[in-house]
């Protein structure tokens, strides 16, 4: 089952979906420690987070730590799947929102102009592409220019 999971294919262009899902989710796991009030405790506290010291960390370590992985093509699949969870949690606690107009459970309503589906749809542009990007790295692995590939000797 382990070998199923690392095994990639020879396609030489998921280095581009890796290079995008892998470096936008570095760079926010990183913003999340450098812009704590903005981007990472604070942010968390604002949504109405449990415990957002504990949660804004632990996202960021996590955003850190799947970043990597996908942009090396190290575990591709179980990074994209760290990813997968990361987004969905956010469409649904700060995306699903906006399409109602209202708050639920401890998490709060942001303040914008208009709500409903298409200022959900404008919100959630990156969110859905990387969401659909982790997705695509879970199907093919790392692909040709991966270390999965490399290391683990694994062909079609």
């Amino acid at each position: 089952m382990f070998q199923q999971i690392l095994k990639t294919d020879e396609a030489k262009t998921t280095i581009l979906i890796r290079l995008m899902v892998g470096s936008v989710f570095l760079t926010e796991g990183i913003q999340k420690f450098l812009y704590p009030a903005q981007r990472g405790v604070g942010r968390f506290e604002s949504m109405g987070f449990p415990a957002p010291e504990f949660f804004g960390n632990f996202v960021g370590i996590f955003e850190i730590l799947a970043g990597l992985l996908i942009l090396f093509g190290l575990f591709t699949r179980g990074g994209a799947f760290l990813t997968f969870c990361i987004m969905s949690v956010a469409i649904i606690v700060t995306k699903i929102p906006i399409a109602f107009g209202a708050s639920f459970g401890p998490f709060e309503l942001r303040e914008l102009s208009t709500y409903g589906f298409w200022s959900m749809a404008h919100e959630m542009r990156t969110d859905w592409a990387m969401w659909l990007g982790s997705i695509f790295l879970m199907i093919k692995g790392g692909g040709h220019w991966s270390l999965d590939r490399k290391w683990f000797k694994n062909n079609d």
